[in-house]
């Protein structure tokens, strides 16, 4: 009974992980399932598939690791968050495809909703902006194009609820509908103060009450599996959208530590403590957790570019095999060449919030190859979060005096020694990277283990958080301020186009 299986549900694919009663993972299954793009700026996924690669990942993995489930104590469970399901309470039916987080759909709902001053309320309320990233106009965007759907969800036939939400029904054999704090953070729907549902804002953006999941902690028993899906019931106890599990996983527990995921984007998160901070600098107060009733806050500042401009490099331009190549190229180019790269092939994230910003590259010269290019692409990661730095220690002072001064790091861009050296020299922060990587997965992992008790509590799980590499800042203060003006001043010409 010592094995946790955890389940990370993510944008473009699912993998589940077993670990053992010391924490190590064991074994690890992963499968890919379709992105669905019905039109520009829209993106989808369907319901079932997500629901087939877990299942598939999960059966696959318990096989690797030779055990059967009775021998599991528990599941975590993590999951891209703010995608978007409504399905029939009897059948089990979606009304449609998921509406995924990167969707752009209601943007003039939004824009409708700001002109109406409704913005100032939402965050207040939330913690968020009020933006298409979020759950509640894509729900009301179901229910108002499905015909029938707003009449069934009114009289109490239709559930609502985010990828961990449809997990846990269809792990539950229908059984349960429910959430956790840190996904309900995100919908749009939640109060992050009093930590319930907000009538008031259901009825402003046309989501009915009746749809929503029951709220729990992120340590809590959601029910227990179907038997016929792994051969015995296994009980479901913890639950947390992907970074703040990543935030978990790096043991960001005390007010003042902070972590950057490096995936596609990059997500940071500075635990804050006890009390929610309302950002004056367009980041978003979230919450970190929730235990034992009691909720943990966070900032939390998304940069929409990260290694997706890595990609670009090996897929848009050909100018390398392998995203690996970045390091030997950006050791070997010119350092008096001042080439700034802005990766706003999205627009910008956090803290600018500019949608309509394009990419944009400065200080070409006829000198300027591949090797120039690929150091560049790196520095841009570097130079984003700065910026979301910055946003956060003016949003919350408190963070120069925590004596946490540590940025932890995870994602695939940290295996890049050369990216993270930068990172670290021009944040002037040091930079940890930790021996577990897989910090998403051992999040929600900790949280089951924890709740089953098999694994340790808070404090001694923070212990067994072990470092890789500290990468430890060597650049002078009087470079860093004048390399990151010139970065400042390429951002305000990308914007001003």
């Amino acid at each position: 009974m010592g094995y946790i299986l955890a389940i990370d549900q993510g944008t473009t694919s699912s993998r589940a992980i077993v670990f053992d009663a010391t924490m190590r993972p064991v074994a690890m299954a992963q499968q890919e399932f379709p992105q669905i793009f019905p039109a520009s700026g829209w993106v989808e996924h369907a319901p079932e598939a997500i629901w087939a690669s877990v299942l598939g990942t999960c059966r696959a993995a318990l096989q690797k690791a030779a055990i059967g489930a009775g021998q599991v104590a528990g599941i975590g469970l993590t999951n891209q968050r703010e995608t978007t399901l409504i399905w029939d309470r009897k059948t089990g039916a979606p009304i449609g495809n998921a509406i995924v987080w990167q969707d752009r759909r209601t943007a003039a709902r939004c824009a409708k909703l700001k002109e109406q001053g409704h913005e100032a309320l939402i965050a207040e309320k939330t913690g968020l902006l009020l933006d298409p990233y979020f759950s509640a106009t894509k729900a009301a965007w179901l229910l108002d194009t499905v015909p029938g759907a707003r009449a069934r969800a009114q009289a109490g036939e239709l559930a609502f609820g985010t990828v961990d939400s449809w997990l846990i029904w269809n792990l539950t054999g229908g059984r349960v509908h429910a959430t956790d704090a840190t996904n309900a953070a995100r919908t749009m729907l939640y109060d992050i103060h009093t930590g319930a549902w907000c009538d008031g804002l259901c009825q402003l953006l046309d989501v009915p009450r009746a749809m929503l999941p029951e709220i729990h902690d992120c340590a809590a028993h959601f029910g227990t599996t179907d038997p016929a899906l792994f051969g015995a019931a296994v009980p479901i106890l913890g639950v947390a959208g992907d970074q703040q599990a990543a935030s978990i996983g790096q043991a960001c527990f005390a007010p003042g530590m902070m972590k950057s995921t490096y995936g596609t984007g990059c997500f940071a998160l500075l635990n804050t403590g006890p009390t929610p901070v309302r950002s004056k600098n367009r980041l978003l107060g979230t919450v970190a957790y929730q235990l034992q009733g009691q909720r943990c806050y966070a900032l939390e500042g998304s940069i929409f570019v990260a290694g997706a401009v890595v990609q670009w490099l090996r897929d848009g331009l050909g100018l390398i095999a392998k995203a690996g190549d970045t390091q030997h190229l950006a050791e070997q180019s010119d350092p008096s060449q001042d080439v700034v790269i802005v990766p706003a092939f999205t627009g910008l994230g956090a803290p600018h919030w500019h949608p309509d910003s394009r990419g944009a590259i400065f200080g070409l010269t006829r000198a300027t190859g591949p090797a120039e290019l690929a150091r560049a692409a790196l520095e841009s990661i570097g130079f984003q979060t700065l910026d979301l730095l910055h946003a956060m220690q003016a949003d919350w002072p408190d963070a120069d005096s925590s004596g946490q001064n540590i940025l932890r790091v995870d994602g695939g861009i940290c295996a890049s020694n050369w990216a993270m050296q930068f990172l670290a020299d021009i944040t002037g922060l040091p930079v940890d990277r930790p021996v577990v990587q897989e910090t998403t997965a051992l999040g929600a992992a900790w949280l089951a283990g924890m709740q089953a008790g098999v694994w340790p509590g808070m404090d001694e799980f923070a212990k067994t958080w072990a470092l890789e590499r500290r990468f430890a800042p060597e650049m002078a203060p009087e470079d860093r301020s004048a390399r990151h003006a010139r970065w400042q001043r390429a951002v305000a010409a990308t914007m001003a186009v």
